[in-house]
């Protein structure tokens, strides 16, 4: 489905249990992922209508030349929820998404319900490094050129052999694939390290005192996030788990969001 939002932008939605009575869930992807990556979970919210958005430069949504920070990314999710004229959502966002989403939930409060952060949502790059030039040195994402689908399949199987078939093409889809199988950025890398700036300059900590709906912190690891501020939080911890949880155990997560009803 495609939303328009304004200033001739679309955003491209995946709507799944469309005829469903339950409130909605609004899903919300990671930096340089795209909302396919959500299928494993969205097939699972049974009885629910399931809206999985995928973000400017991502997935199949159009690439205006602006807009590439984590406070537009709120206000095209306003954008998305008026256009649909959707109930207040159980907001789940992944990574970047779950800085999104909880700046999201701190600015338009009306439109969320519950809000589950994936192992994201509480990433303040200022705490990891000592100045912007090392964080973006340090995350600068890697030049793709020359590589090919084919090998990149092959190199993600490597490093997740537990995840299904169906999460390893959502993540292939991240890029775009050419004729010849080469890949190449959906979002470019000038526009990645753009958000990657405003997660550095807007860290969601400000926001947590303005969420006013129950918060799960989902973390991959054994790491604590720091949650300080959110006022309703409870915390279910994945201590072997992947940075893409989504994908590795979509049932557990899936589990998890329905815990919010």
């Amino acid at each position: 489905m495609r939303v328009r939002i304004g200033e001739g932008v679309s955003l491209n939605v995946r709507v799944h249990g469309e005829g469903g009575s339950g409130g909605p869930f609004l899903l919300v992807h990671g930096l340089s992922s795209n909302a396919r990556l959500w299928d494993g979970v969205a097939e699972r919210l049974d009885g629910h209508p399931v809206f999985a958005v995928d973000l400017r430069s991502h997935g199949e949504s159009d690439s205006p030349p602006g807009g590439y920070d984590t406070a537009t990314a709120a206000v095209d999710l306003d954008a998305v929820c008026r256009e649909l004229d959707l109930p207040p959502a159980i907001v789940a966002g992944q990574s970047w998404g779950g800085n999104v989403a909880v700046q999201f939930a701190a600015r338009f409060p009306a439109r969320v319900r519950a809000l589950a952060l994936i192992d994201g949502g509480w990433i303040d790059l200022t705490t990891r490094f000592s100045d912007w030039q090392s964080c973006a040195a340090r995350l600068r994402p890697p030049d793709v050129s020359g590589m090919t689908a084919t090998e990149l399949r092959a190199r993600l199987r490597a490093a997740h052999p537990d995840w299904a078939g169906w999460a390893i093409e959502a993540t292939v889809f991240s890029l775009a694939v050419g004729l010849d199988d080469r890949l190449t950025r959906r979002l470019p890398i000038p526009r990645h390290m753009r958000i990657l700036r405003s997660m550095w300059d807007d860290p969601p900590q400000p926001y947590f005192p303005r969420v006013e709906v129950p918060v799960l912190a989902v973390p991959a690891g054994t790491k604590t996030p720091d949650l300080d501020g959110l006022r309703d939080v409870r915390v279910r911890p994945y201590p072997n788990g992947d940075h893409d949880l989504h994908a590795q155990h979509p049932a557990s997560i899936a589990a998890d969001l329905m815990s919010l009803r």
